[in-house]
């Protein structure tokens, strides 16, 4: 099974040192607002950690291809992800004050995460919120769809089906449009 912990080595406890990682991450279903995007393989990571004397910096990328619905016509679409990872660990040290989790006073308590006691990293949510920022927020099967019948609910795209326009509808959008007003107006030629 693929996973993305990382076990940090003795050498990164240095200032300035670095190490690279790389892995595979089984990552069946990420969702995004209101679509589901499926990871049919497993998605492609590779890191490197940084040493800045008291924090650990996670810098890399993350890569894949799922499938997913589009949003006018259901029709199913893959689409090809690349994010880019970031995160930034503490590393607590015996010459820092310890502080209670609870400790309005612990530097960056809200903004980062603490290096775990035993020095495993799990990258996973990283990896999630890297190819989150990546999907797109309205899958298209392509730019120019034209989704499905509001009537019969027929795929538009394989032609037309018959129904007509729909005359409610199509009043709707007219007395929505905001230059309704101007349809009857004769312009000076």
């Amino acid at each position: 099974m693929s996973d993305a912990k990382i076990k940090i080595p003795a050498e990164l406890f240095a200032m300035a040192e670095s190490s690279h990682f790389e892995g595979e991450l089984e990552l069946p279903l990420l969702q995004a607002g209101p679509d589901d995007f499926y990871f049919e393989e497993p998605v492609e990571w590779s890191v490197d950690v940084t040493n800045t004397g008291a924090a650990l910096l996670v810098m890399g990328t993350a890569s894949g291809s799922a499938r997913c619905e589009c949003s006018r016509c259901l029709e199913p679409v893959v689409y090809d992800f690349e994010g880019q990872i970031e995160g930034y660990y503490l590393v607590e040290s015996s010459d820092q004050p310890d502080y209670d989790e609870d400790d309005e006073d612990a530097p960056g308590a809200d903004e980062f995460d603490v290096l775990p006691a035993d020095h495993v990293v799990d990258l996973t949510p990283l990896i999630s919120a890297a190819l989150l920022v990546d999907a797109p927020s309205m899958p298209l099967c392509r730019d120019d769809c034209a989704g499905l019948c509001p009537t019969c609910g027929a795929n538009l795209n394989e032609g037309d089906c018959g129904c007509g326009p729909d005359e409610e509808l199509e009043a709707f959008k007219r007395e929505s449009n905001p230059f309704a007003a101007l349809v009857d107006f004769k312009f000076d030629e």
